[in-house]
């Protein structure tokens, strides 16, 4: 991952770069969100380890074993996602851990801690740690039709070979669906989607989009950039090609849309030329592998901007945990952004 933007990319390599913002293709024709929650197996309801367990993913692969798995290896997002619905696995591979050693901002509430870490960064996953799980099932997110997020192309196989897996959707959707989505999985795992937890998340969920949804109408002149900055190039994404800013845009916010590449996410400017598109709040990239705002400083072109004169600079948090609990905060600090914005650009 942190050499991707280096070296020649597969169309998921660059999605995993820290500079690649326009996560996954939003066709909201395309998510198979609603159809695969009817396909939960014996976790929902009922005696969670009694019977046999299927569940259909996103690629309408339906994942099927004797008893309701336990041993569950999970992408790092993917993880934390089950881990706000009461379920925990064994494994994770990811973005995990930073370079000092505490829990990356895609880990969640995860006790990185107890968890077996089988990979850390793009291209990395210990087949041999893997094994020795004696894996039920792995779960994993899917920004590109049939490809499995963080598993390498290289040791596919023989990891396929290990376990069930489940893939779901984390671009060809959007928010409410891909939240859905993980509950469903969690409910078919054990999960009570009654506890007040849940529901309690569910309606801080609700609340912080009604709250965009008014930003957004109170202040239909503010126009949002989404950002990452690598150390050469300043990424701005088309906001309809990831689910949480296509997802913004049917709340009613008003996005900047740059001139993309051909693979249609995103356009990359210069540092030099970073001024094409007037915002007056710029999103930027909160992963690990992006540039962060404060070390931005050295380059004046950014220090010009009239958004980062202004202060209106918020975090972006690129890969959601599609949780209720993590999605709600992501709204309100949208709508909090518009509320206090003023036009500057």
């Amino acid at each position: 991952m942190p050499n991707a933007l280096s070296s020649p990319l597969s169309r998921r390599g660059v999605l995993a770069a820290g500079g690649a913002v326009g996560l996954g293709v939003a066709l909201t024709a395309c998510g198979s969100g609603d159809d695969g929650a009817k396909d939960a197996g014996a976790g929902a309801g009922g005696d969670p380890t009694a019977g046999p367990w299927s569940f259909e993913d996103d690629r309408g692969e339906t994942a099927k074993a004797d008893s309701v798995p336990k041993s569950i290896v999970a992408f790092t997002g993917t993880a934390a996602a089950l881990h706000d619905y009461g379920i925990e696995v064994k494994g994770v591979f990811g973005p995990t851990t930073t370079k000092d050693g505490k829990p990356d901002i895609q880990a969640g509430d995860l006790d990185v801690t107890k968890v077996e870490i089988l990979g850390n960064v793009w291209g990395e996953f210990n087949v041999e740690k893997y094994a020795a799980l004696a894996p039920d099932l792995l779960v994993t997110a899917q920004w590109v039709e049939g490809e499995l997020w963080y598993v390498p192309e290289q040791s596919k196989d023989k990891i396929l070979k290990l376990a069930p897996s489940v893939a779901l959707w984390a671009a060809e959707t959007t928010v409410p669906k891909a939240v859905q989505r993980h509950a469903d999985l969690a409910e078919s795992l054990g999960a009570d989607l009654k506890s007040a937890k849940v529901t309690d998340a569910k309606a801080r969920f609700e609340k912080a989009a009604g709250r965009l949804r008014a930003a957004a109408k109170s202040k239909p002149e503010i126009r949002v950039l989404v950002g990452s900055a690598s150390q050469d190039l300043f990424y701005v994404s088309l906001a309809k090609m990831s689910a949480d800013t296509l997802y913004f845009q049917e709340l009613g916010v008003k996005f900047v849309e740059p001139k993309v590449n051909s693979q249609g996410f995103f356009e990359e400017l210069s540092w030099e030329n970073i001024d094409k598109y007037p915002a007056d709040i710029i999103m930027m990239d909160n992963r690990s592998s992006a540039l962060q705002p404060d070390a931005l400083t050295s380059k004046p072109t950014w220090a010009r901007l009239p958004a980062v004169k202004a202060g209106q600079v918020v975090p972006r948090v690129t890969e959601p945990i599609y949780s209720y609990d993590k999605c709600a905060p992501i709204l309100d600090d949208l709508a909090a952004a518009i509320e206090k914005a003023r036009k500057v650009a």
